[in-house]
């Protein structure tokens, strides 16, 4: 396959470039490459860079079809232009013996037009009491994680840890006290005491992250925080970065692009773990993405069916959709605004992802394995989910307009998506 008149980012400027793709690699990246091929497509110098890695989405499946299947997550995911993909463990069943994550894999296998690799969970069954077998399953799992539910003994943790250090696994962790959600749906603050909702206070993240973050030092660990929100855990991210401890961490989009301000109604829709926080902590997130404390941005992408999101912010699903609109919207609100640059957003979305995780994909380069997405920046998109992929329409940016649109994805080689 030929890609002709790319337009590339090297060393922070534009440079038009056709790309060769043999089988699954880049085979070679040059100003003019003038052969013939039958597969080639014309990039129009539509900007080209390697393909996303979304270490945080929840494909549903085996055992909430209803909410999304690996077939058309994978397709949403392409469309927004991912071509690698960490799905979470929160399924049924559990993948947390050789057993049940082959289930998952087998589907992979047959659905997925770009790459997944699962998580295996820390706990069987997820419930935070014993540990899954977690060294049968290492070879065939991203890393470990019990995302959904926060490991609420701490001795249970420094094992987990244990035994990820010795595997050369990272353990990441939804952080979240169970003691301290205090029947809360939202974020503990002015707008949840407006609108009469129980509110989740930040210590309820915070202080699992610092716990965490001195057992993964204790166990020499790789520890990742999942969808960090709150500024206090930021700093202690930051503290604990400062200090040698090896900690990283992922923010999502909708944490960086809104707050609880932007919640003006009882809306299930506005319904994520963690919530939105404050004004002050989405700023907090955005200086972390500046100096260097979270290393990735991840989409959190979680499919619910509508009627699990009509019940208002208190009785509905925690959790909304991002694979398809990440990009646009990342690109819209902090690109386009000169918050970002578009080399930083890209890093963030992929090849920071491959840096932290020790991953040879992220790379857009001469051998590399042939991951690329296409985004046509000028692309004007308003978001509505009855176009979707994704069986999950559940998103509060319904009729946003943003811009930058992928058009071309190519994974492993083959494409798996395409507009152009």
């Amino acid at each position: 396959m030929l890609l002709k008149n790319c337009k590339i980012l090297k060393n922070a400027k534009f440079e038009r470039v056709d790309i060769l793709i043999k089988d699954d690699k880049i085979e070679k990246i040059s100003k003019n490459i003038d052969i013939t091929d039958e597969n080639t497509i014309d990039i129009k110098d539509k900007f080209v860079t390697a393909g996303f890695i979304d270490a945080h989405v929840h494909w549903r499946e085996p055992g909430f079809p209803q909410k999304e299947t690996i077939y058309t997550a994978s397709r949403a995911a392409a469309r927004g232009g991912f071509t690698t993909v960490m799905t979470m463990p929160n399924l049924n069943p559990v993948p947390d013996s050789v057993e049940t994550l082959n289930r998952q894999l087998d589907i992979i296998k047959k659905d997925s037009v770009i790459r997944a690799i699962p998580y295996g969970a820390i706990t069987k069954e997820e419930y935070g009491k014993e540990l899954s077998d977690m060294e049968s399953i290492a070879n065939n799992v991203f890393a470990f994680t019990d995302d959904g539910r926060g490991v609420q003994s701490a001795n249970v943790m420094y094992e987990a840890m244990l035994m990820g250090s010795k595997l050369n696994k990272a353990i990441v962790a939804h952080c979240e006290d169970n003691s301290l959600i205090r029947g809360g749906a939202m974020h503990d603050g002015k707008r949840s005491a407006e609108l009469g909702i129980k509110g989740i206070p930040s210590i309820c993240e915070s202080t699992q992250v610092a716990r965490d973050i001195l057992l993964a030092e204790a166990a020499n660990c790789h520890y990742h925080v999942c969808h960090i929100s709150a500024k206090e855990s930021v700093r202690a991210v930051r503290d604990g970065k400062r200090n040698g401890i090896k900690v990283t961490c992922e923010v999502t989009p909708h944490h960086l692009l809104s707050c609880e301000d932007d919640i003006k109604q009882d809306n299930g829709m506005w319904k994520m773990n963690p919530p939105l926080r404050a004004r002050e902590d989405r700023n907090s997130l955005i200086a972390g993405i500046l100096d260097g404390t979270i290393d990735i941005i991840a989409t959190d992408h979680a499919p619910h069916t509508i009627e699990e999101k009509q019940r208002g912010i208190e009785k509905s699903s925690f959790g909304i959709v991002g694979s398809e609109t990440a990009f646009a919207q990342l690109y819209t609100k902090f690109v386009k605004t000169d918050i970002f640059s578009l080399e930083l957003l890209v890093k963030l979305m992929s090849e920071n992802v491959a840096k932290i995780f020790n991953l040879p994909y992220g790379k857009l380069e001469e051998n590399s394995f042939a991951d690329i997405v296409v985004i046509d920046l000028e692309k004007e998109m308003i978001i509505n989910p009855d176009n979707f992929l994704s069986k999950g329409k559940n998103t509060p940016y319904t009729d946003e307009k943003v811009f930058g649109v992928p058009v071309l994805t190519i994974s492993n080689g083959k494409i798996a998506y395409k507009e152009i």
